[in-house]
């Protein structure tokens, strides 16, 4: 249990995602413009896309990307060079700490989901095995699938809710 809860809302995890979005949408602009670095706005568009991409691809709640005012401050955080843009290893030092609230939001969700939800879906089949009607059904289905059942409603529901 334990190294699920650290794979959950490990570091390591992370930054693999972190890394293969940054890598895609680095790789497209290096592609577009065929030069190594990013200046200002084209980072400000490939935020916007690593956002996009965010929120296509991880569950929960959609993610506003962060303001212009707020990319030029942590631009300048993370220009290690200090040549006004932004090189492969500095983008992801950056996509990393601009989205750092992100996944700790997303790893929450996804505690709650697979960890709470079918505990409760015990406790709640517990409670309705002796509800006239509801109860004969609920006797039946093993514990294992009624909890698996619950927590796909959870995570459909959290996921319908964005």
């Amino acid at each position: 249990m334990g190294q699920v809860f650290n794979k959950l809302r490990g570091k390591e995890w992370r930054h693999k995602q972190v890394q293969a979005i940054c890598d895609r949408v680095f790789d497209r602009f290096k592609i577009q413009t065929g030069r190594a670095n990013l200046t200002f706005e084209e980072l400000y568009i490939a935020v916007l896309l690593v956002y996009n991409d965010i929120n296509k691809r991880l569950p929960g709640p959609h993610f506003d990307p962060p303001s212009k005012d707020l990319v030029k401050a942590i631009m300048t955080d993370c220009d290690i060079n200090l040549d006004g843009e932004i090189d492969r290893d500095e983008f992801v030092k950056f996509i990393e700490q601009i989205t750092a609230e992100t996944f700790n939001v997303v790893s929450q969700g996804l505690i709650i989901s697979l960890i709470v939800a079918p505990t409760v879906a015990i406790a709640t089949k517990k409670a309705t095995e002796g509800v006239p009607g509801v109860g004969k059904v609920v006797q039946k289905l093993p514990t294992s699938i009624y909890a698996s059942l619950v927590t796909l409603a959870v995570v459909w529901v959290n996921s319908d809710s964005s």
